[in-house]
This record gives C-alpha cells, sequence and structure tokens, in this order.
C-alpha cells in the first residue's frame, strides 16, 4: 500500500508525541495561526516542544520559516511607526524693501524765470525762487548727499553754442547755492543743450533765430534748469 507523504507526515508527529511527550514531559504550545510547516506539530496543530520549551524543527526547515512562538530571534521585527509630525507653516515672506522715498521732488525752473535771455547770470527774483526751492530743502534734508543741477536750451543758434550756455547756467546755480551755505561737493552740474525739448514748435513759421518772437515764446519751456536728487543717504 501506497503511503502518501501527509499521512507519513502525520504518522510521525503522532509517534514522536507518543515516544516523547509521556517519558520526557514535552511541553505543548498552541498557536491560534496556521502552523509553519517548518516545525513539528500535533494533532491539533500545537507546536511540539520539548521540556525547554524549544520547538522541534522539521528536517526540511529553513530560517525562512521562522515563528515568532518558536524563533523570535529569526523573525523580523516590525519597524516602530514614526508618528507623521507636520512640518510648522513656512514664515510670512519679508516686505519689500525698495529705495526710500527721494527728500523732495524734482524741481524745474523756468530759465527766463532765472536769467535774462541769452544770459548766464541769475537774477534777484531767480535767487530768491532758490532759496525757496533748492537752498531751504537742501538744509532741511541732511540726507540728500549729491544733487544734479542741468542746464538746457532751445534750438535757436547752433549746438555747440547752446551747449556751452546750458552748462553756464547750470554753474551759475550752483555758484548761488554754494553762496547760501550748500557745500561744493553736494553740487553736481550737466550740460544738456537743446536736448530732450519740452516742446517742438514745430508749427511755428518763420526763421530758427532770437528774432523770431513767436518762436522764441514758443520754445520757453525748454529753456530751463532741472535740480534732482543724485545721492540721499538712508534714513535710520
Amino acid at each position: 500500500m501506497r503511503i502518501s507523504r501527509a499521512m507519513l507526515k502525520l504518522a510521525t508527529n503522532a509517534a514522536i508525541v507518543a515516544v516523547f511527550g509521556a517519558g520526557a514531559g514535552l511541553a505543548m504550545a498552541h498557536s491560534d495561526a496556521a502552523p509553519s510547516p517548518g516545525y513539528l506539530i500535533d494533532s491539533s496543530n500545537h507546536y511540539v516542544k520539548n521540556n525547554y520549551g524549544e520547538c522541534w524543527r522539521t528536517g526540511y526547515w529553513t530560517p525562512a520559516m521562522a515563528v515568532e512562538e518558536c524563533d523570535p530571534g529569526l523573525v523580523k521585527k516590525e519597524e516602530p511607526k514614526v508618528a507623521e509630525v507636520t512640518p510648522p507653516p513656512p514664515p510670512p515672506p519679508a516686505p519689500v524693501v525698495g529705495p526710500e522715498k527721494p527728500a523732495f521732488e524734482k524741481v524745474t525752473l523756468q530759465a527766463e524765470t532765472l536769467f535774462d535771455f541769452d544770459k548766464a547770470v541769475v537774477r534777484a527774483d531767480g535767487k530768491k525762487i532758490l532759496d525757496e526751492e533748492v537752498v531751504a530743502k537742501m538744509k532741511q534734508y541732511p540726507q540728500v548727499e549729491v544733487i544734479l543741477v542741468t542746464g538746457y536750451a532751445d534750438r535757436i543758434g547752433s549746438k555747440k553754442y547752446n551747449m556751452k550756455l546750458s552748462q553756464r547756467r547750470a554753474d551759475a546755480v550752483r555758484n548761488y547755492l554754494e553762496s547760501q551755505g550748500i557745500e561744493a561737493k553736494r553740487i553736481e552740474t550737466a550740460a544738456k543743450g537743446s536736448a530732450d525739448p519740452v516742446v517742438s514748435c514745430s508749427d511755428v513759421k518763420g526763421p530758427a533765430n532770437r528774432h523770431n518772437k513767436k518762436l522764441v515764446q514758443c520754445l520757453q519751456p525748454n529753456r530751463r534748469v532741472v535740480v534732482e536728487i543724485k545721492v540721499q543717504r538712508p534714513t535710520e
């Protein structure tokens, strides 16, 4: 009669239990889970153990068959779960800090107010305007380290002449400011001649010379001196 492997295993287990259970006082352990095939079990699916509490392994046992009850040192332990930590919200963005507001706005002075036509000597009423618009502000705001004084002329005359005239007028304003106590190192000058015109007056007929009264009057906004802040020290 041919005996199957399962029947042979059951018979072997029963024989071992019968032989060793009574004579050697084997302990029986119960497992609720399906038993591992790497250990001897009895008919009640208990792992068979000796008097030292050790499970009996089968001949084909491998470490992969180890169970916690019999070989706890060989069973891979589950890594303890680490509580998820919610990162704190990012800090609010720092406010954007831009350049400080200019201590005073750009000042545009008409040449006719400061000078006689085609001249570069500051008139008395022009000095009064400079006192109010520039000198007082320079003394009020010491954080303004450098101002730029730029002279402009109209297009009547040659470019070379207009460049020189606009420079002489810028220098005249600088000299007056210095005479009123503004340090020379706080003043820079520039000349633009007929560049950057405010008006074109292209519709005015006649020659482009000082005798064309309509053209001279129309081009008046172009003849000017502009004072603006170039360097301002940040205030604390």
